[in-house]
């Protein structure tokens, strides 16, 4: 089921559950699970923003949002896992699925919403850059808007050292630097080989990348003839049956809680390994 609803607000004795649970068929336990999800929506002032909480006031002249996707709110994320909590920011290994940014119809699935619900003591999670869904690896997780703005200009400013693994198709060559346009903008990676699978054909290779195009990586080892294994948009094979075999394994910057640099490694038990 998949519907969306608008209402206007006129009074101020009921609750927004009320309201949604008086306007569709959904029981009170759906509009609960739906609003606790991210899909049900106030505007105010002209001020739009998620609302979660079942017994929240309305006004005369608000508008309630409902995005109902039973499909959607049915979707189960991955767990992430903490890699290390620094107070005014932490570092986060993101899974396979799991979301860097929620839609109208929910954010339950999102890295963000995960930390907000699961890190103690319980902060503000903001967004300051992002992985693929089907990527995974290191991400950073500001708790305080100004940590984001830092963080915001530390990669405009190409501040942050980011670096990545990828099991890919065929026995890849030392080194290539790979420098193909994306949507007619520049694109530069850089590329080298870890280890083969003979057995496989597949080898691991390291990248790192000094523009931050969309799926870049992705399309730049495709286009060099070595496209990532589970790569269902840009490999060569509709018959993968395993994730995408991509993951930021590494993060270096100036830590805004005291101006060291710091280095941040992903844990050993969840690199990419080979699959004989």
């Amino acid at each position: 089921m998949k519907f969306k609803i608008h209402l206007d607000i006129d009074s101020t004795d009921k609750t927004a559950v009320d309201v949604l649970g008086e306007s569709t068929e959904l029981t009170r336990q759906a509009i609960k699970q739906a609003m606790t999800k991210g899909a049900v929506w106030l505007t105010r002032n002209m001020s739009t923003q998620r609302v979660r909480r079942a017994d929240k006031p309305l006004k005369p002249g608000d508008e309630l949002h409902l995005y109902f996707d039973q499909t959607v709110l049915e979707q189960q994320p991955n767990n992430a896992a903490l890699v290390v909590d620094e107070g005014l920011y932490s570092i986060w290994y993101k899974p396979y699925g799991m979301l860097c940014q929620g839609s109208k119809w929910g954010d339950h699935c999102t890295i963000n919403r995960w930390v907000e619900k699961n890190l103690e003591p319980q902060r503000p999670a903001f967004i300051v850059h992002r992985l693929d869904r089907a990527a995974t690896g290191l991400i950073i997780i500001a708790h305080q808007k100004k940590i984001a703005a830092y963080f915001s200009n530390l990669f405009q400013c190409r501040e942050i050292e980011k670096k990545y693994q990828a099991i890919v198709e065929g026995e890849f060559p030392d080194k290539i630097k790979l420098n193909a346009d994306i949507e007619n903008k520049p694109a530069l990676s850089h590329a080298k080989a870890i280890a083969y699978n003979p057995s496989t054909n597949q080898s691991l290779v390291d990248v790192t990348i000094e523009t931050g195009r969309k799926h870049q990586i992705r399309r730049h080892l495709s286009e060099a003839g070595f496209p990532i294994i589970g790569d269902r948009l840009y490999g060569q094979s509709d018959e993968y049956t395993s994730d995408l075999c991509l993951s930021s394994y590494y993060l270096s910057f100036v830590s805004p809680s005291d101006h060291v640099k710091k280095n941040y490694h992903l844990p050993d038990n969840l690199r990419l390994q080979f699959k004989y």
